[in-house]
């Protein structure tokens, strides 16, 4: 046997030789890995069986063609139901964008046949008053759910008391100088004593219902102003913490995305010196009076929702309110309709203030309502002028209220009140062109169911009621607002 060497000590290493010969590797199988599965495949006849099933597959198909059918039948019935869900869908989609159109587009006009308005979720401050109420009665007629939130200051519970189980109706007891949470659509901001006698009884508290909200929004209007200061202006750090009501609103419509409404007043041109009034006017209001802390109540008002229009992007709308007459309002309230009203009513000499040549013009309640919601409804911020042009002095007021009521009626006059507007009339140029609004019902027509209405809560239901025994008035020194 031969000996194997080997070498160790080099790099290179020797292979060992057997015989002289050189040592030939076994040659690579190639395709190994095709033959293991085809020999897998043909042994124990599995390739017959594989042939055997796919015939019985073919010949099944074959002989039960209705099970296709039915099959072909229920793709059928499947693509028809998505092609009927995606035409509903887009009937909805219609439906929703003309529901939309209609309530913000097409004021007034007529809703499309077969779609049914989505009614809206609205809180009115202030809905137990005279106006309030009125507008709350056609907002629920309309079918929308409306949340009334009231102290009750001048407001009544019996002007929304037939509303009572209504389950769109909600009734707050709750001052808006305090914060309030609601998830609403639109806010109608009418909550502010606006007769005289209530607003100067508090003088403080009506200037104050007009304003703050929370700190936070203060805090974020400072922080906006820093960020943004072209375009906020800066006379909103001026009111600070001191005044609460409208800004709380506003910080409501902020947080909940709602459309805000204001509803402001003709005081905010004080005495003018432009007659007929127009929106552009700006005023000749004395800041220190008797009246200024409802006239720049307002106005301060109009400049913070302003404020927050340009500032937070809140859709607002501002109403400027003309003399209004009409059922509910209160009866010693010193308006010098409802004041001759009572007192022509218990036989007592209507009032006069001054010479009587003043002159104011009075739009019927249901008319406000009217403007008010188109001005919701539309697309304009405003200010726009609600009122009537029809122009009436004193002495000509006292003349209709005694032809309606009692001819033999007297007339008294006395001295003038401080600071009481001479002349009074609205221009509604821009509410007729651009809300489609105006007046329809004259003083004459509709002061008889103001006396109607009057009559019935002074005497009860019983008109003949001896007047001698019911409590006379009290002498309010609020001149002819």
């Amino acid at each position: 046997m031969a000996s194997e060497l080997i070498y160790r000590g080099g790099h290179e290493a020797h292979p060992p030789t057997s015989g002289g010969a050189g040592y030939t590797p076994k040659p690579e199988k190639r395709l190994l890995w095709l033959s293991r599965p085809l020999r897998y495949l043909l042994r124990e006849q599995r390739l017959l069986f594989v042939l055997v099933g796919m015939a019985l597959a073919s010949l099944l198909f074959i002989l039960a063609p209705s099970s296709s059918s039915s099959y072909g039948s229920y793709s059928s019935a499947i693509a028809s139901e998505l092609a009927l869900r995606s035409a509903m869908d887009h009937h909805h989609h219609y439906q929703r964008s003309a529901v939309e159109a209609a309530s913000r587009g097409f004021v007034g006009g007529k809703v499309p046949l077969g779609i049914k308005r989505k009614g809206l979720r609205i809180v009115v401050t202030g809905g137990a008053g005279f106006v309030g109420s009125h507008l709350v009665d056609q907002l629920i007629a309309r079918g929308d759910s409306v949340i009334v939130v009231d102290n009750f200051f001048t407001g009544r519970k019996e002007n929304v008391m037939h509303h009572f189980g209504n389950p769109n109706f909600e009734l707050i007891r709750h001052d808006v100088v305090e914060p309030l949470l609601l998830e609403v659509d639109q806010i109608y901001h009418l909550a502010c004593p606006a007769s005289p006698v209530h607003y100067k009884f508090n003088p403080v508290k009506t200037i104050i219902s007009f304003f703050f909200s929370f700190l936070v929004d203060f805090v974020f209007l400072c922080v906006f102003l820093v960020v943004k200061l072209a375009t906020f202006p800066l006379c909103f750090g001026l009111h600070k913490t001191n005044v609460v009501g409208t800004l709380n609103m506003l910080g409501l419509a902020k947080r909940v995305g709602a459309r805000f409404l204001l509803t402001s007043t003709s005081e905010v041109y004080g005495d003018p010196l432009q007659h007929p009034q127009v929106e552009t006017y700006w005023g000749n209001v004395n800041p220190i009076g008797v009246r200024s802390c409802y006239d720049e109540g307002k106005r301060t008002a109009e400049t913070l929702t302003m404020d927050y229009h340009r500032g937070a992007q809140i859709e607002v709308r501002i109403a400027r309110i003309f003399n209004t007459y009409g059922p509910r309002m209160c009866i010693d309230d010193g308006r010098v309709v409802s004041n001759f009203v009572a007192q022509a009513l218990r036989k007592e000499p209507l009032t006069v203030y001054g010479d009587g040549k003043q002159t104011r013009s009075f739009q019927y309640v249901s008319d406000l309502v009217e403007g008010l919601m188109r001005l919701m409804d539309g697309e304009h911020i405003g200010p726009f002028n609600l009122g009537n042009p029809g122009e009436f002095t004193m002495l000509e007021l006292a003349k209709v209220v005694q032809e309606t009521i009692d001819p033999n009626a007297k007339i008294e006059f006395r001295a003038n009140t401080a600071d009481d507007p001479h002349k009074r009339k609205p221009d509604i140029t821009k509410a007729k062109e651009m809300l489609g609004w105006e007046p329809k019902i004259p003083l004459r027509q509709g002061l008889p169911l103001m006396v109607n209405d009057f009559r019935k809560r002074i005497f009860g239901d019983h008109s003949d009621s001896n007047p001698s025994t019911t409590t006379t008035s009290k002498s309010t020194g609020s001149g002819s607002s």
